[in-house]
This record gives structure tokens, C-alpha cells and sequence, in this order.
């Protein structure tokens, strides 16, 4: 996306490699020069609605990431624009360097109420190459990552269960290497940059061609400009904090109420991968030794993955050599419930989450001091919180006990 100006001096930059495929590539990024914006209309923006909430993404070229938002229903504006770096207030001049820190993104004003934040990574997903962190498409460097910056928890939750499914889904033959970034500042594009596909429709279409963008979306889904499943909108997948917790400090937001409340049924096969899902709702085993936790050795807390409800805490994992996380006791007696399986001809003592009834595992009698029992729990039902992510997380409150164990 080199659109310098004047713009054939600086499109031959290091690393460019010519020859026909060479001139092709410079007459496409040529393209991109601002000096060749056109003037044009700017679409009309729906009506703002009573409570907006906002997004921010960044997927290389702003140009091709406009137009996959302007057509969801119930969003308000999408513009282009700069995030995640040190300046304030950057050029695209000093953007395109790379030394800034910025990211070309679309930041997207959108009604909470019509459209849910996880059909807007739905939308995302299907219009960049989740698995490139260099660039995307002719597009190379930092300034061109992609990253979803998130402006709260919810959203942070929301874009790491989407990641997961994803990955889970072997959609792409790599895993995503999307970055996750705590949205600091959104910087508006310069003018010759909004709406440029509405305002240069030939230049934008071959320029979006010429990139590799528009192939890599048809390989992989078929069709040009991909429909983002339309994920129906509830509280829990809307990309914003209740006003409770917007109004509390940053540590107790999210979970100060301590109150945990599973999603509707329709929600969750969107919200899990396939084998949360089945762990969690169906009851199922996942492959020991093949699976997030068993090993994990890190400190921090484990949450329910349905509810963010905390389970257990690292100060009371151990290794059982079974092949999943063991722990010897929930992180207070009241987090999790006890049901009898009579499932493969035994009787055994199943643990499912109190407030999610989620399925966790089994509990057993072999178990260390001092209490003699071994938690044997799926990873596909935990979430990891390491201990110093506790306090942004808001579990801050459990941060004593780890301060607890350091004193020993």
C-alpha cells in the first residue's frame, strides 16, 4: 500500500524484484498514490442510534477493509485511520515509514443493539490473511499488521474465543497469527483516504486484484466479497461493558458483581470452538496429553471458558502423569457442583461449573495432600488467566494468592 508523493521516486524501494511480475506489482502499488485520489461522494451514514459502541481492526490496506463494514446492517460509519503507535497525530507519510509503531486500520462506529461485535470478527476474518503477521498481500511490515485492537475485556474475550474456533476450524492450512493490542488512540486517515473505493471505483478494484487480497478471499471462500455469518446480538456478544463495570476502576470491571451468566444456547457454538462445545455441553473427553493445559506450568487463575467464572488456581495444579491439568481443590468450595456419571459402565463423580454448568471433568480420591483428591479437569473448559494479566482481566482480587505463596 506504498502511496508516496511524488510516487514512482519511492516505489522503487528495497526488496522489490522486476521484471514484468516487478512492474506489475509497482503499477498497482502506483496506484495507491495520494496524489491520484479523485474527488467523489461520501456515502450517507445511517442515523446514529441511541448507543453506539466502536471498533477497531487492522487488516493492511484501509482501502479494502472499508467496504466489508459499509454493507453490515447496523453499522453507523467506517473510517480509516492509524492506531497502535507512539505519535500522536501521524502522517500516512510517517505511518507508511514503519517507524511510527501505527497500523493502518477501520475504525467502526456500530449499533450494539442490531449488529454483535463477533459478526464484525466474523466480517474480518473473511477479508485478510489471518495467518500472515508480516503484512498482508504486497502490503509489508509493521504498519500493515494485522491486529484487533480491543477496547475492553469483553471485546478482548470475544476476539480470543473467535481465534480459537478459528484455529480449531483448520480453515487455513497455518494458524492465525492475528495480533491481539489494548486499544490506545484512533488517528482519522487524510481525506484523499476515505471512502476511496466509493471515490476511485477502478483504481480501488485494481489495486485490491493487483495485491493478491481478492484471489486469497476466492480461494478461500469461494467468492469475492464473503457474507459474515449474521450472528444474533445478546449482551454477551455485543463488544461492550456493562455500564456498571464501564463506571468502576479497570480492575473490577467485567466480573465486580461476581455474577457469572451463561449465554443463550443458540450463542455458544458461535462463541466455542467445536471441542469446547463438546467438552463443555456434550460431556466430552478431550485426548490427554494433546491439549492446552496439561502442561502449562505458568501461574495465574483458571475461569470457565462459558462464563469467565474462576475454577482453580496454578498454586494447586499438580502433575497427575494423566495427561490433563489435576488440580487438588477448586479455587473456593462454592465454584464448582458435583454430579454422579454412571456413563461406560462406572460410577464416578463428575465436576461441572456452578454458574455455567459447564462440564468440567471428574473428581477422584488418588489425589496429593492435603486434601487427598485429584480435579481432573478438560482444558477445553478452562480459560487461562496468567498472573500478571489478572488485574486488566479484573480478577484482581485474586491476586493475593500468589502473594500468599511467594511468602513461603
Amino acid at each position: 500500500m506504498f502511496r508516496s508523493s511524488p510516487v514512482f521516486p519511492k516505489l522503487f524501494r528495497p526488496g522489490l524484484t522486476f521484471g514484468l511480475a516487478g512492474l506489475a506489482l509497482t503499477a498497482v502499488l502506483a496506484l495507491r498514490a495520494p496524489g491520484l485520489a479523485a474527488a467523489g461522494s461520501t456515502p450517507i451514514s445511517p442515523a446514529t442510534p441511541a448507543k453506539v459502541a466502536e471498533a477497531t481492526f487492522g487488516g493492511g490496506c484501509f482501502w479494502c477493509m472499508e467496504s466489508p463494514y459499509l454493507k453490515l446492517k447496523g453499522v453507523v460509519e467506517v473510517l480509516p485511520g492509524y492506531s497502535g503507535g507512539k505519535a500522536a497525530n501521524p502522517t500516512y507519510e510517517e505511518v507508511s515509514s514503519g517507524e511510527t509503531g501505527h497500523a493502518e486500520v477501520v475504525n467502526i462506529k456500530y449499533d450494539p443493539a442490531v449488529v454483535s461485535y463477533l459478526t464484525l470478527l466474523e466480517t474480518y476474518w473473511r477479508s485478510i490473511d489471518p495467518t500472515d503477521a508480516g503484512g498482508q498481500f504486497a502490503d509489508r511490515g509493521t504498519q500493515y499488521r494485522p491486529a484487533i485492537f480491543y477496547r475492553n475485556a469483553e471485546q478482548k474475550r470475544l476476539a480470543e474465543a473467535s481465534i480459537a474456533k478459528l484455529n480449531t476450524s483448520h480453515k487455513f492450512s497455518k494458524p492465525v497469527a492475528v495480533g491481539l493490542e489494548p486499544f490506545k488512540a484512533f488517528y482519522v486517515a487524510e481525506d484523499y483516504h476515505q471512502h476511496y473505493a466509493q471515490k476511485n471505483p477502478i483504481r480501488y478494484h485494481a489495486y485490491r486484484k493487483g495485491s493478491g487480497r481478492e484471489g486469497f478471499i476466492e480461494n478461500n471462500w469461494k467468492i469475492d466479497l464473503p457474507e459474515a455469518p449474521v450472528i444474533p446480538v445478546n449482551k454477551d456478544n455485543d463488544g461492550v461493558e456493562e455500564e456498571s463495570a464501564m463506571n468502576q476502576p479497570a480492575a473490577d470491571k467485567k466480573h465486580a458483581d461476581k455474577q457469572y451468566v451463561k449465554p443463550a444456547e443458540k450463542d455458544l457454538k458461535d462463541m466455542l470452538s467445536p471441542i469446547q462445545y463438546k467438552v463443555t455441553q456434550q460431556c466430552g473427553t478431550e485426548p490427554a496429553f494433546h491439549n492446552a493445559y496439561w502442561d502449562n506450568h505458568a501461574e495465574g487463575l483458571y475461569v470457565d471458558v462459558v462464563t469467565g467464572e474462576p475454577l482453580f488456581s496454578s498454586k494447586d495444579k499438580f502433575n497427575s502423569g494423566t495427561g490433563w491439568p489435576s488440580f487438588t481443590k477448586p479455587v473456593k468450595e462454592t465454584a464448582v457442583k458435583k454430579d454422579v456419571d454412571k456413563s461406560y459402565g462406572m460410577e464416578r463423580d463428575e465436576v461441572k461449573s456452578a454458574a455455567g454448568n459447564s462440564h468440567l471433568g471428574h473428581v477422584f480420591d488418588d489425589g496429593p495432600g492435603p486434601t487427598g483428591l485429584r480435579y481432573c479437569i478438560n482444558s477445553a473448559s478452562l480459560k487461562f488467566i496468567p498472573k500478571a494479566d489478572l488485574e486488566k482481566e479484573g480478577y484482581a482480587e485474586y491476586a493475593k494468592l500468589f502473594t500468599e505463596v511467594a511468602k513461603h
